[in-house]
């Protein structure tokens, strides 16, 4: 079974820690009581924090809705005493995890002890459409700087790094790309490897996810890299928050009333052999960040292309992955790409 992508795995132990914790009571199901004038509503998270705040503005058109994105918590306010007096009235707090680091004074335990009744919610994390697609540098991070780029963004093909560290050329690369080869790298077991990680860490913050995973699922492909989800997955986490913190929200479907914000960053295509796997349409062509400039788009050859150009610019102890090491100790995956 290919194993879960490294960067899922730093987050399970302190999040299932943080459900454990006696000041994480179920506060936010108590009756909620409309104060006077516009309810104010804080989401805190990283990029799919804002496409939450999004779909409860759309929701809950009389609340103020504010996002506070994680990477920007340390320069905006200092320290985490200055967070919560930032938040001290506000209605409703939601938060993604996180750790130590982006603060300073402590993470999500530290801030919940000073925010009463402040509600996690599962970040989206989902590899069964994109098993191929890993992440090179230093992911335990979870730091976008600490990683390196590949034409399209932070997402990288483990075949292709594979291929390049092996010293194979882009061409005997290419023919890796088939779904008999993604059998044999395990790339199928990791839907359900996945699946089990995200309703596990969802159930660990009290938001468990299966009937919506189910839905989901049965939906066709449901994100656009193996962190960024389709606006409706994120409009269900809004709605649910709303819902269970006493408001009514709108009875609509988000994706018809609000753009998609993550369609604008790198999109990365479920391969033909995957695709005929799930029964989802496939394609070959990676769409980079259009957030500043037009996107480009690359087919399968260019991309590989790029990529091993990139990495022969890269020191070669830059270019790590546990994936991608793990297989270079494995004489069957040796001998699958020796073959080619």
């Amino acid at each position: 079974m290919a194993p879960l992508p490294a960067l899922f795995k730093p987050l399970a132990p302190a999040v299932r820690a943080f459900a454990a914790q006696p000041f994480s009571p179920r506060s936010w199901a108590r009756p909620w009581q409309r104060p006077a004038g516009r309810p104010r509503i804080v989401v805190i998270g990283n990029c799919q924090a804002a496409g939450v705040a999004q779909a409860l503005r759309l929701l809950l058109p009389e609340a103020a809705v504010e996002t506070l994105l994680v990477a920007g918590l340390g320069r905006r306010f200092g320290n985490l005493d200055r967070l919560a007096h930032h938040l001290r009235d506000a209605d409703h707090v939601f938060s993604h995890f996180f750790p130590t680091g982006f603060v300073a004074g402590g993470n999500v335990h530290g801030l919940a002890e000073r925010v009463p009744g402040l509600r996690l919610f599962p970040t989206i994390l989902f590899s069964g459409f994109h098993p191929d697609l890993i992440h090179v540098g230093d992911e335990a991070s979870l730091r976008l700087s600490r990683l390196v780029a590949s034409p399209i963004g932070p997402y990288h093909s483990a075949i292709a790094l594979h291929g390049f560290r092996r010293g194979l050329s882009v061409e005997a690369t290419l023919r890796l790309y088939t779904g008999a080869v993604f059998d044999r790298l395990g790339y199928f077991d990791l839907w359900q490897a996945s699946a089990d990680y995200l309703l596990r860490t969802a159930r660990d913050v009290g938001f468990g996810l299966e009937r919506e995973f189910a839905l989901w699922s049965r939906g066709g492909v449901f994100m656009h890299v193996i962190n960024h989800p389709h606006l409706h997955v994120l409009g269900d986490i809004a709605r649910r928050l709303a819902r269970e913190t006493g408001h009514d929200p709108l009875d609509i479907p988000v994706q018809t009333y609000a753009p998609d914000a993550l369609t604008s960053e790198p999109v990365w295509p479920v391969l033909p052999g995957i695709a005929e796997r799930y029964g989802v349409p496939g394609s070959t062509l990676f769409k980079g960040d259009g957030r500043r400039a037009a996107p480009r788009l690359l087919d399968l050859p260019d991309f590989v292309a790029e990529s091993f150009a990139l990495y022969a610019r890269q020191r070669s102890e830059d270019l790590t992955n546990a994936r991608v090491e793990a297989w270079e100790e494995d004489p069957e995956i040796g001998a699958l790409f020796g073959a080619a």
